[in-house]
């Protein structure tokens, strides 16, 4: 997505919600999303010209989809892995480019360019859950945490979560590391070396949220083990890197508090003197 959208002039990426946004001069053309919410897309929403989203949605239902947020204001959503052409996505992210950029520069634009299909991402790719390390760590915390009073497991936003009863106290969440922003003026050189990046993108991060309040917060934080997650954080959450390691006692000690925080007192009897 980098080598096409990159081509055009003056556009830049910015992570933008885990993922890279393509812009204009401050306005976004195109997002390159992958399994967004645990939706499985491999997909590109595109700022598309009037009347597309209609056009494709009825025509060709197996290659677009109407995304969320941005559909009803006419965004398309394109699959990029079930057969569509990739001569057809430079084509479509070109009129994507060509609505929002000032007429002096979409008019500058030369031949559309020649990409190469690149390979297909594996299953671990669209989905990091499915990685053999996510898959070791939704055991540990299973086994912590499955056995506690009332306690089930759920999915939010397509990440696993753990309930209290109705309250989450703990979540599995991955966070991809879309890369620093680029800059492109349409040459060889840049567009070239934003598709390499792209082929030595590192492993998305596993990381568990837990509850400790904001007083703890401040000083978990100078372990760089944790971080101060987004949305969420400042309601009292701290986020653990679990992508190479975690030390389990250390884990089942902040679920334990986590799971205390929100758990109603006939749990907390139920819970027992053994996890004091």
């Amino acid at each position: 997505m980098r080598e096409v959208c990159l081509s055009f002039p003056e556009t830049e990426e910015v992570v933008s919600h885990g993922f890279p946004d393509f812009r204009i001069r401050g306005k976004t053309f195109a997002s390159y999303v992958v399994n967004h919410h645990g939706d499985g897309r491999v997909a590109l929403w595109l700022n598309a010209p009037s009347g597309s989203q209609d056009h494709y949605l009825k025509s060709e239902p197996k290659h677009f989809f109407m995304p969320p947020y941005v559909g009803p204001r006419g965004w398309l959503g394109v699959h990029l892995n079930k057969g569509l052409s990739w001569q057809r996505v430079a084509a479509l992210v070109r009129q994507a480019y060509e609505k929002v950029a000032p007429r002096v520069l979409a008019e500058s634009i030369g031949e559309t360019v020649q990409i190469k299909p690149p390979a297909a991402l594996s299953p671990e790719e669209i989905d990091p859950l499915k990685s053999r390390r996510a898959q070791t760590v939704l055991a540990g915390v299973r086994k912590i945490c499955l056995p506690w009073p009332e306690v089930s497991e759920d999915q939010q936003f397509g990440s696993p979560v753990w309930r209290a009863g109705k309250k989450t106290f703990l979540w599995l969440h991955t966070e991809r590391n879309a890369g620093a922003a680029v800059t492109t003026d349409a040459s060889a050189r840049t567009v070239s070396d934003a598709a390499a990046r792209v082929r030595r993108r590192p492993r998305p991060r596993l990381q568990l949220y837990f509850w400790v309040g904001v007083t703890a917060q401040g000083f978990m934080t100078a372990d760089t083990r944790f971080q101060i997650p987004p949305y969420i954080g400042h309601q009292g959450w701290i986020a653990l890197d679990a992508t190479e390691h975690c030390d389990w006692k250390e884990v089942r000690g902040l679920a334990l508090s986590s799971y205390r925080h929100f758990a109603l007192q006939r749990m907390l009897k139920l819970l027992g003197a053994e996890e004091d």
